[in-house]
């Protein structure tokens, strides 16, 4: 019996060793097959998120409104890193991002400090001596309104653009970008925010650079005012191009906010001339404008149920009372040329006229908040600036108080974030997929969508196994 029962073990020895010794080797044929025959990915296979539009204390209103929290501390949080936030909240994300742009106001970078210090060319001007004395007790947010105010009408006593204002906060948004980025892990993009406000309009491009230090502390940000700004949008492209030609390095710009731009965002007329688009124009605006921020904090940007009324959803977090600074009132005949879905139609007509479509724009969610602190999360939201963080009575607050209206604390949006695809996490990778408008806006939950639209793709076309090539061939043909 025990002889027995021992052939019938050697026996199921054998057989186990046998089987076992196939499993190997049927696994060291598939992971042969695997590193050696499988195909290389031709496309982007990941989605990285982050927030393009982010502002420190580096930005004069964001210190007026009582910021102290610098890039670094940015860097930090978005990381996963927990920071201290202007009211003494411990703050930290629920989940790190994987890329951020910190985008500092061209114009007054740092200048909050040097009215608060009371430097002397400060203290030369009655409104200098005003909003110094209402900064030493504790009125910020009331030189914040009136500053914003006197910047959009172009009465600020000082030049705020000077070199001399922007060199110290430029050097230490680049240092701050160069520290934090880790290319493969985290990617921190030098950038800054042109900060156009003719009249109280918005006209600001979030501007980011896809170069190192090396060739971007060598630059100063292009501002809207001073004696070598300019408030139109196409003097900056200007500036771009010449960045380029002097450094060999490429930038982009993203527009926002034309909600509050009085209908000059998809204007069909230039800015200075307000002539009619030509093609020339049409082009530098495609080749320098590739993408467009859909959604923020300050309203959806999407669309609009005047614009949109058999869309139940057109009316997602409308902002519509005013401009930037709440001088003038939104009219109707205004909102075809402040919404993304409007652009896009605005942009067929241009491309059928002249083959190019100066809207043919990528989309972008970002938070454009001004406390450090990009935490879009509806059930932990850090609100627009300081003065709107957390606490029990924020929700009295209003965001803005003006002849024309009202603008509600309580109204801001918890919005929002971009995805990106492509193929690592670096400044080059994620930037081409930027150029490519290989991106999407969301407001805020973190979805992993692809999207291939045309004429020719078939029923079935999405099963196949090789749809994303088929996608990607399709757009390749113009197809």
């Amino acid at each position: 019996m025990l002889f027995k029962m021992s052939q019938e073990m050697n026996k199921l020895i054998k057989i186990t060793l046998s089987f076992m010794a196939c499993v190997l080797l049927a696994s060291s044929v598939n992971a042969a097959e695997k590193y050696y025959y499988a195909p290389i990915a031709k496309h982007p296979v990941q989605v990285y998120f982050g927030d393009p539009h982010i502002h420190t204390r580096i930005s004069v209103d964001s210190s007026l409104w009582g910021n102290t929290l610098g890039p670094a501390d940015t860097y930090k949080f978005v990381r996963g890193g927990e920071v201290t936030s202007f009211k003494g909240w411990k703050a930290k994300l629920t989940r790190p991002l994987d890329w951020t742009v910190v985008s500092d106001h061209s114009d007054a970078y740092g200048f909050f400090q040097r009215m608060a210090a009371g430097d002397d060319f400060i203290l030369n001007k009655p409104d200098g001596v005003r909003w110094h004395d209402m900064i030493k007790n504790g009125q910020t947010r009331q030189v914040a309104d009136e500053f914003i105010k006197a910047y959009g009408e172009g009465k600020l006593p000082w030049d705020v653009s000077s070199a001399d204002a922007l060199a110290p906060g430029w050097k230490e948004t680049v240092e701050a970008a160069e520290a934090a980025n880790d290319p493969g892990k985290f990617t921190a993009f030098i950038a800054y925010e042109w900060t156009s406000n003719p009249k109280g309009d918005n006209l600001h491009r979030v501007v980011i650079y896809r170069d190192n230090a090396d060739k971007t502390s060598g630059i100063l940000p292009y501002t809207a005012t001073g004696t070598s700004g300019s408030e139109d949008p196409e003097d900056l492209w200007t500036a771009l191009e010449t960045y380029e030609k002097k450094t060999g390095g490429q930038v982009l710009a993203i527009p926002h906010n034309g909600n509050w731009s009085s209908g000059l965002m998809f204007a069909e007329t230039t800015f200075t001339t307000k002539k009619p688009f030509d093609k020339s124009y049409v082009a530098r605006r495609k080749r320098w404008e590739p993408l467009y921020e859909a959604t923020q904090i300050k309203g959806d940007g999407e669309a609009h149920p005047f614009l949109s009324p058999d869309d139940e959803f057109a009316d997602y977090e409308t902002w519509d009372i005013g401009n930037l600074s709440y001088t003038t009132a939104v009219t109707d005949d205004m909102l075809q040329y402040e919404y993304a879905r409007s652009g896009l139609k605005l942009g067929l007509k241009y491309q059928e006229k002249f083959g190019v479509n100066p809207f043919q724009f990528g989309l972008v969610g970002a938070g454009d908040s001004h406390t450090s602190l990009p935490s879009q999360e509806e059930n932990n939201f850090f609100g627009k600036h300081a003065s709107s963080e957390p606490d029990a009575e924020r929700w009295k607050t209003p965001f803005r108080v003006a002849d024309i209206g009202t603008q509600e604390g309580w109204s801001e949006v918890a919005s929002g974030y971009t995805g990106i695809w492509a193929t690592d996490n670096t400044r080059v990778a994620l930037w081409d997929a930027m150029k490519r408008r290989e991106t999407y806006a969301t407001t805020g939950t973190r979805l992993k969508v692809r999207v291939f639209g045309g004429w020719d793709f078939k029923a079935g076309d999405d099963k196949r196994s090789d749809y994303v090539d088929l996608g990607y061939e399709r757009r390749a043909h113009g197809r």
